[in-house]
């Protein structure tokens, strides 16, 4: 059943460009499905989650963890009775705008963009999907209704100042009320990418052998996980009974964000999502015990994943990839591809706007062009002796 506050289909604020809605779609399972057409998605395959593109299969990529998020976001919206299609589409929209080389990239973007406005993954997303994708005969963009645009620049909350350029150009076109929260189905949607790379890292981070299945017993919230799992099942084979633990975490977790913001709900009684909206502060959230046992485990993940001695070495070649790619394009910009050359004409003179073309050209990237485009243009291979060296190498935080 829809709660009185999820967000109705019938009642969307429209988009940009008025068109005729579809007979058989509502417009939010249209906005989801014109995100996973765009190409902007498909590239996600080839874009870091936490490892190297080319390290291997069986890692997450960009790609199948925006899939898993949107796995996660239904579960939950369907259980506090919210609008799935909106909650979906926010969902894997969001990763939209980061850059190759996943965190990594987006630190040395911004870095280079600094004179230039500065560079935000998020506020990323949102030049992409009104402005970047071009394949449609009457807009820029995909054309997406204010709610699915709104729940892309603010998931995470309100956006405060200095608003990054690319989220503040179109929000003087059509405002986003960027000072307010978002709808339930949008920090749903947030809260979903927290549950799913909580619970993917600790499975990639075994993978690659960075930690053992011990250490990860010993954790909060874990220890309990793998003591059911031995209760239940002892003598459990080693890679069952960590996959036994870790679906058990996950169960955890979802059915904790699910408890909390019911009863946050409850206590607002909302009439409408406009009540979300000026709530002043997060209906969807974790228990005040789950989230600091969390901060527990994102730590040991920053020392032992995202910051071992491999990983730092790796993401000093790749930060080195994309400091060189910057300002050889702004120098030569007669090495961008047709299409990209005729909006530098567009802007003759004009540094700012070359530098942000630039920026929207090598954000768009995936690891695999990066490097590839930074081998034919600089002569060296960036990876160098760490490139297909084994599940010990060539990972990125």
């Amino acid at each position: 059943m829809r709660a009185i506050y999820a967000s109705r289909p019938d009642q969307a604020r429209g988009r940009l460009v008025p068109e005729e809605e579809s007979t058989f779609r509502s417009c939010f399972q249209r906005d989801r499905d014109r995100i996973i057409h765009a190409s902007a998605f498909r590239r996600l395959k080839h874009k870091t989650q936490v490892f190297v593109e080319h390290e291997g299969d069986y890692y997450r990529t960009r790609l199948t963890h925006s899939i898993e998020v949107g796995q996660v976001a239904r579960t939950i919206a369907g259980a506090l009775g919210l609008d799935l299609e909106l909650t979906e589409a926010v969902a894997l929209a969001h990763d939209l705008g980061h850059p190759p080389f996943g965190h990594t990239g987006e630190d040395a973007l911004q870095d280079l963009m600094a004179p230039y406005g500065g560079f935000d993954h998020n506020a990323q997303a949102i030049r992409i999907v009104t402005r970047l994708e071009r394949h449609y005969a009457e807009w820029d963009g995909l054309n997406l209704t204010w709610e699915t645009l709104e729940g892309i620049a603010k998931h995470n909350g309100p956006v405060s100042e200095p608003i990054p350029y690319a989220l503040a150009e179109y929000n003087a076109r059509h405002d986003l009320e960027l000072s307010t929260h978002a709808s339930a189905e949008a920090q749903v949607a947030a809260l979903s990418d927290d549950v799913a790379y909580n619970n993917h890292d600790l499975h990639d981070g075994l993978r690659a052998e960075l930690f053992s299945t011990d250490e990860l017993a010993e954790l909060p919230l874990l220890d309990g996980c793998f003591a059911e799992v031995d209760r239940l099942y002892p003598g459990l084979n080693y890679y069952r009974r960590r996959h036994e633990a870790l679906r058990r975490f996950f169960g955890v977790l979802v059915s904790d964000v699910i408890d909390v913001s019911r009863a946050n709900l409850t206590a607002l009684d909302p009439q409408g999502v406009t009540d979300i909206r000026h709530a002043g502060r997060m209906m969807v959230q974790f228990s005040p015990a789950v989230w600091k046992d969390l901060k527990v485990i994102r730590e040991f993940l920053f020392h032992r994943m995202y910051r071992a001695p491999e990983v730092v070495a790796v993401r000093e070649k790749v930060t080195q990839v994309v400091h060189d790619l910057f300002p050889f394009f702004m120098q030569h910009t007669d090495e961008l591809p047709k299409q990209w050359r005729k909006d530098v004409e567009e802007v003759a003179g004009d540094e700012t706007a070359l530098a942000r073309i630039v920026c929207d050209y090598i954000s768009g990237m995936t690891d695999r062009f990066a490097l590839h485009e930074h081998a034919r243009l600089m002569g060296v291979d960036a990876l160098g002796p760490l490139r297909g060296s084994g599940p010990g190498h060539a990972r990125l935080g």
